[in-house]
This record gives C-alpha cells, sequence and structure tokens, in this order.
C-alpha cells in the first residue's frame, strides 16, 4: 500500500488544482456583476454587466497571473511526488 502513496498525493493534488484553477466566484454587485476565476491569484474575469450596460470585452484575462498559478500548483505537485517517494524509501 505504501507504494501508492505517491501516486495518491499527484492525484490529489492534481485535482485540487484543476479545481482552483478552474473555480469561479460569482460577485452581483448593483452596477457590476463579474466572474473571477483562479486561486490564489484572480488569472481571468467574466464580466456579465457594468453601470452602462454589457461590456464590450466580457473577458479580461491576465496571463502573468495564470503563469503564476500554474507554477504554484504544478511545484506543489512535484513536492508531494518527491515527499511520497521519500515516504516510501524510508522502510
Amino acid at each position: 500500500m505504501k507504494k501508492f502513496i505517491p501516486n495518491l498525493l499527484v492525484l490529489a493534488l492534481a485535482a485540487i488544482a484543476f479545481a482552483c484553477l478552474t473555480w469561479g466566484f460569482y460577485y452581483e454587485w448593483p452596477d457590476y456583476v463579474h466572474v473571477d476565476y483562479g486561486i490564489p491569484l484572480t488569472w481571468a474575469t467574466h464580466t456579465y454587466i457594468t453601470i452602462i450596460g454589457p461590456p464590450a470585452a466580457p473577458w479580461r484575462v491576465d496571463l502573468l497571473a495564470l503563469q503564476i498559478d500554474l507554477v504554484f500548483w504544478f511545484g506543489l505537485i512535484v513536492l508531494a511526488a518527491h515527499a511520497g517517494k521519500i515516504l516510501v524509501r524510508s522502510d
């Protein structure tokens, strides 16, 4: 069972990373309705409506924030795999 720990850690963190990168937080203010995507950094905003009406460009994507998020989550996955291999070797 211990030999499956690295795989389980990687799969669990991959699922968490996928959820954190694609989860949207819906904000409904009287003059601005939008959804923000990304944890820990907001890398995309989908604007539905503003005080002057529907926006001309409803999506705003910050590629640097997306890259930082990807490096963060993939780094955690690599660290989890490494920690799992250390746990397996300790026997």
